[in-house]
C-alpha cells in the first residue's frame, strides 16, 4: 500500500511538529536512506524518485514550507541550497534541478519545508 501524504495538515512553524512525516524521519523515528546528516540538516533518497537521482534535504527544524523561512532562517535554507549542491556533485550528478514546493497546488505532499535535487537524466522545461 502506498503511503498517502497529501492529506497531512499544513503545520506551523515549531522545533518539531508531533505528526510530521520529515520531522519523524529527521528524528529517527522512522527509517530512510541517508545521504547526509549534521546538527541542522538531513539529506535522504526520495521513496518516490522523478528522476534516476532525486533526494531531499530537510532541515531538523520543523518549517512548514518556503514561505515559513524567516530572517533567522536565511542562513539555514542558503545551508539547505550549498548541501544539496554538494551532494549531487558526491553522486555523480554535474547538471541537476533544485525544486522547492509551496502549497498544495504546486505539488507540496509534506507541509515541512524540503529540497528536491533531481538529475541523472535530462530535464524538460516547464516542469509541469
Amino acid at each position: 500500500m502506498a503511503l498517502r501524504l497529501d492529506n497531512l495538515p499544513n503545520a506551523q512553524v515549531n522545533p518539531m511538529a508531533n505528526d510530521c512525516l520529515f520531522c519523524k524521519i529527521a528524528n529517527g523515528d522512522i527509517p530512510a536512506r541517508k545521504l547526509y546528516e549534521d546538527e541542522e540538516l538531513v539529506a535522504f533518497w526520495d521513496i518516490a524518485p522523478q528522476a534516476p537521482k532525486h533526494f531531499l534535504v530537510i532541515p531538523k527544524k520543523h518549517l512548514s514550507g518556503p514561505a515559513a523561512v524567516d530572517t533567522d532562517d536565511e542562513a539555514l535554507a542558503g545551508r539547505m541550497l550549498r548541501k544539496g549542491a554538494q551532494l549531487a556533485r558526491e553522486n555523480g550528478v554535474e547538471s541537476f534541478r533544485l525544486v522547492f514546493n509551496e502549497g498544495a497546488e504546486a505539488g507540496q505532499t509534506v507541509f515541512h519545508l524540503h529540497l528536491h535535487v533531481l538529475g541523472g537524466r535530462a530535464l524538460a522545461w516547464p516542469p509541469g
